[in-house]
């Protein structure tokens, strides 16, 4: 893996911000010296410090240490405000930002003096197996693209998208590790129904889930072809599916535009 050059600010070092800053130095991506993370809460903070991250509980600060890339993981309704406080301090650094509905164009105008790439990552970058979507803004160079997927290629699956791509992205893979736990609880809930010890059942979905992925993703085979592999004619998979799929693929529908509305409203907020 090459190891990054560019020294990395994460502003917000929440559940994603401390997944990004956390995930660069379990990597071997980035020396623990190259990355920041600031945040007003003092346990998330020791958290990062105790992997070597530098932290600080000002954003102020950290930005006076003059790092080459300065990630906002910052929720949308106060991006702006947060964004106010340290703009002139942003002028013409490589700022990516994570915020869910928050356009390249919105984004711009904050921060009219900065290159821009907004990238939409999930949770699972703290595991190194995340997927982001990256954009890039108007003032983007070929280098700062090549800086973003470095980073969030560290960190998992990394593509470029259009931005109309990334809402919908957003909705279905930033929002897809809650859906996958959901299914895991599922199956989980309904084994104890049967009288399957809870734990029993949960490491047992658990671990086929994870092969049914690295299988997936090994052979890139469609999932469809996998399901045949399971499904005999007759069977009790194809009974289970019959019951399945209507409500699954329904109910991940409209999961899908619930979040896309979701994201417009924040957004606007």
């Amino acid at each position: 893996m090459r190891m990054l050059e560019a020294t990395v600010a994460v502003i917000g070092a929440g559940s994603m911000g401390g997944a990004i800053a956390a995930g660069l130095v379990n990597s071997g991506c980035a020396d623990p010296s190259r990355v920041m993370a600031c945040d007003h809460n003092d346990d998330k903070l020791a958290a990062l410090s105790a992997k070597g991250v530098r932290t600080f509980p000002d954003a102020g600060e950290m930005l006076a240490c003059d790092p080459d890339v300065v990630v906002l993981a910052i929720k949308p309704q106060v991006l702006r405000q947060s964004v106010e406080v340290v703009r002139a301090k942003l002028a013409g650094k490589l700022v990516v930002s994570i915020a869910a509905g928050v356009s390249i164009a919105t984004l711009e105008e904050m921060l009219s003096d900065s290159r821009v790439v907004r990238v939409m990552p999930n949770l699972p970058v703290q595991a190194l197996s995340g997927a982001s979507a990256l954009c890039r803004g108007n003032l983007a160079s070929d280098a700062d693209m090549d800086v973003a997927l470095q980073i969030f290629g560290a960190l998992g699956s990394a593509k470029v998208m259009r931005e109309d791509q990334l809402d919908a992205e957003g909705a279905v893979v930033g929002c897809g590790p809650a859906y996958v736990a959901l299914m895991v609880d599922a199956l989980t809930r309904s084994g104890v129904e049967k009288g399957l010890p809870a734990q029993a059942c949960r490491e047992m979905v658990l671990s086929t889930m994870r092969g049914v992925c690295d299988q997936l993703l090994e052979s890139g085979e469609h999932p469809r072809a996998y399901m045949e592999k399971v499904t005999s004619p007759g069977g009790t998979t194809a009974a289970g599916l019959r019951e399945l799929e209507p409500a699954l693929i329904g109910g991940v529908q409209g999961a899908i535009d619930a979040a896309l509305r979701r994201t417009v409203e924040l957004a606007g907020e």
